[in-house]
């Protein structure tokens, strides 16, 4: 399985955009997949100058209903005539930032028929399944702080019952990858619901400051993910102080994983 960051907030390759976004393609043994789509068209541009042919892929995931994530699908659907995409469908609520902003999904994706609404679980095939584990027990610390959405008309903060997990099981291997937007359910949650051997996304830590409140938590989470069998690949929201921190303590089972930057798994 080759993972491929198409877009990240740092971009590992001078000829790359880099964005506050997140989009990955994957190649398993019968999928080419996209994960998440930034938020503009500069994953797709990225895509063209690493030699990837969005054209090609086959099946398409939305993690979680923010704009970061989902801002150039638009342009995906446009290059991409036949890939199915498959989104939360409470992905398309109103979802805002404690400052007022909107940063939910574009307004003009509803309804388009290329999408395909989950809720709960979902086997795709032998490879793929899905999992949004919206009635499993949080026991770790959520990371959405600041991000809410309209219930009734009043601000509310998010649940992210919207987002969703992408699990991989290739045959030749058995081995096991997640695939995660921003982990807002926790990454430490994550990790005890699926239990993978890899796991590949941001963990929203970047609100946490190693040297100040943030630290107690940062010292449980480097302790509870050294208990975990999974290699981790981090990006996007994870934030460089906490993720340089967590690195010292975790050595090679932590890595950042930049715009441009492929890996074998």
């Amino acid at each position: 399985m080759r993972v491929t960051m198409l877009l990240d907030n740092i971009a590992a390759d001078g000829r790359l955009a880099a964005e506050h976004g997140l989009s990955l393609h994957i190649e398993t043994g019968k999928h080419r997949i996209l994960f998440d789509a930034g938020q503009s068209d500069a994953f797709a541009r990225n895509a063209e100058a690493l030699g990837i042919d969005l054209a090609a892929v086959d099946i398409a995931f939305v993690s979680h209903g923010h704009y970061d994530h989902t801002g150039g699908l638009s342009r995906f659907l446009e290059l991409n005539e036949r890939a199915p995409v498959y989104v939360h469908r409470e992905a398309f609520g109103r979802h805002i930032h404690k400052d007022g902003r909107n940063i939910g999904m574009p307004a003009e994706l509803a309804g388009n028929p290329r999408l395909i609404l989950t809720d709960g679980p979902l086997r795709i095939d032998d490879e793929l399944s899905l999992g949004s584990f919206n009635e499993e027990a949080r026991p770790f610390p959520s990371h959405g702080e600041g991000l809410l959405m309209l219930r009734d008309g009043q601000p509310v903060q998010d649940e992210f019952r919207h987002e969703q997990y992408l699990s991989i099981r290739e045959a030749g291997s058995g081995r096991h990858v997640v695939i995660s937007g921003c982990s807002h359910k926790g990454v430490l949650n994550i990790l005890g619901w699926t239990e993978p051997d890899v796991l590949i996304g941001g963990f929203h830590f970047m609100g946490l400051d190693p040297q100040g409140a943030g630290r107690e938590e940062l010292e449980r989470a480097a302790q509870e993910l050294a208990k975990h069998k999974a290699v981790c690949w981090t990006c996007h929201c994870t934030g460089k102080k906490p993720f340089d921190w967590l690195k010292e303590r975790l050595g090679e089972r932590l890595h950042y994983l930049a715009g441009g930057m492929s890996i074998e798994v």
